[in-house]
This record gives structure tokens, sequence and C-alpha cells, in this order.
């Protein structure tokens, strides 16, 4: 399929905002730690069919929450994720090649040994819930999937149930801007040739808590701050991303606690809202406790594009 189908898919999705804030418990808009809080429109329409070409590559990396209440969200994402690759495959036509990792939200023990801190690719599971077991050797002869994998949604489905033992505490930022640092991708690291310089990268964030804070504590009349999170702010985030990726080519979707009261228990997530929107428009918020995340994916399809054409 060539890419003016991408044009009408595009113009036909059902697009919801590009990132929604989130409610408080009073029902009125709000959020933290600096970010926006007006609702952003549709997403803006896709340029003509000449102008989609820049897009060659694109490099998908999921930050899966391994904590404790988790389950039922990583079902979720298994089931939505052959429908979402689907859609890239379909209608993303000149980005032929691709990249899909998976990393949690802490370090992860069940992964194999000398991949286990934070940010390293999920290769092998382990622990409660999880698929408990050694998901590789994947086509590539890498630590991540590829277009060329004969049995992706088998692999993926391996690779995404992380399980449900991890820390409360999140780190997702720190999980995520580990995966794709300069030196964790080098030749030799857990995570060699995963992003490319030349390619998109999609950022797909799952998780039902905010990203931990960091704190301090008074111990014998002294104060002690600990960085037991991510360290630092959205803005703080935002910078140690760019400083080697511009930010034209990063789309990060979060599938994130939206408002107070939600039916599956999620913590209303400001940290990491304020960091999605940091991207503008290449930012998409989604609720985690949905029951399908099939129209979530099917909507970012429009964030994806424009992204695609914009990286020139």
């Amino acid at each position: 399929m060539r890419l003016a189908s991408l044009l009408l898919t595009l113009l036909c999705a059902c697009a919801g905002p590009r990132a929604i804030p989130h409610a408080a418990p009073d029902g009125g808009a709000t959020e933290t730690d600096g970010a926006a809080t007006t609702d952003a429109g549709p997403p803006p329409p896709p340029r003509d069919a000449g102008e989609l070409e820049a897009c060659r590559a694109v490099d998908v990396l999921f930050v899966v929450d391994n904590s404790g209440s988790m389950a039922d969200q990583q079902a979720s994402l298994i089931a939505s994720f052959p429908g979402f690759v689907r859609g890239m495959r379909e209608h993303l036509a000149s980005a032929p090649s691709f990249h899909v990792g998976v990393v949690t939200s802490d370090a992860y023990r069940g992964n194999e040994a000398g991949c286990t801190d934070i940010g390293d690719l999920v290769t092998t599971t382990g622990g409660p819930a999880s698929s408990g077991r050694a998901c590789g050797p994947f086509a590539s002869g890498a630590r991540y999937l590829t277009d060329g994998e004969p049995d992706l949604d088998g692999r993926f489905a391996c690779i995404a149930q992380v399980g449900t033992g991890g820390d409360d505490d999140e780190r997702v930022a720190r999980a995520l801007l580990g995966a794709v640092s300069p030196a964790r991708n080098a030749p030799g690291a857990c995570n060699a040739g995963f992003v490319r310089p030349d390619s998109l990268l999609v950022i797909v964030i799952i998780s039902d808590e905010d990203d931990v804070r960091d704190g301090c504590t008074t111990e014998s009349g002294f104060e002690r701050c600990l960085s037991y999170g991510s360290g630092g702010l959205p803005d703080d985030w935002f910078a140690e991303l760019s400083a080697h990726r511009d930010p034209a080519s990063v789309v990060v979707l979060s599938l994130i606690g939206r408002r107070a009261g939600n039916p599956c228990g999620a913590v209303v997530a400001s940290r990491l809202l304020g960091f999605a929107r940091r991207f503008g428009d290449n930012g998409y918020v989604g609720d985690v406790c949905a029951s399908s995340y099939d129209a979530f994916f099917r909507e970012a399809l429009p964030v994806i594009g424009n992204a695609c054409v914009n990286l020139i």
C-alpha cells in the first residue's frame, strides 16, 4: 500500500486531543511541575503525499510499569500491539524499517545476566505474573525486535509481559532516558543498535503511577535528601533527552492516570503528563484505565504520521 493510504487513514481517524489535562478531585483541570493546562485540539491535518517521504525508520520503545497493580494493563497492551504494528506497516510505507523494544519502570532482575539495570531492553522475563521465559533469540540477532521478526506479535507478548514484581516507586523517566542514551546503545552495550540516529523515536509509556519524586528525610537532626526517583523534573528530563536527540524526532505516547477516582485506581500522573506536553504536537496522552488500548493506538497514527513528515 502506497503512502497515499496514509492520507486517507489520517484524515478519517477520529483522533482525540493530543495532550489531555487530568482532572482534579473537584473536577477542575490541574497540573504541576510547570506543564501547560489547556486542552489542545485534534492533531493537525497531514501534509500532502509529496511530502511524506522524510521518515525512513521508526524505533518504538515501550516503557512498561512492572509494579504490583499492572497485570491487566500489560494484558491490554499485548492485545492491542498487533493492531498498532499493522497500522504502521500499512500506512507508514515510507518507513519500511522499525525496531521494537521493552524496558521496565525498575531495574529488572528477571532479565538476562549483565543487562538487569533500569533502561536495559527486556529479552527474558521472570517473577510473578510474567511470561517467565527467555523470549529470544530474535531474528535481528540483537536484543530488540525488528520488522523482519517472523512471529513479531508472539515475541512482543513474551517481552511485554514483564510481570508485577517491580518496585512501587516507578522511575519511568529514568528508564526511558537510560534506554535511549548513546552509552547504552553503543556497540557491546545492552541496547546496542536499538536507537538509530536518523530514526523517528516513538516512546510509549504505560503506567498507573506517576514518576516517583525524590525526597528528603531527617536522621539524627540532619536532613538527608535521597534521589530514589528519576531525578529532577520534566524540564530536566526533556533537557537530558534533547542533549543527544532532536525533540522533533521524538513522539511520546503516554497511557497514564489522567483523573482522580478512575476505575482502575491509577494515580494522576502530573509529572509524566508534563513530560509529554513538552513535545508539543508530538505528545499524545491516553487513559491507562481504558478497557482496550486499540483506540489509543489508532488515534496516535496522525501524531506519528505528522512527526514522520516533519523529520527532515
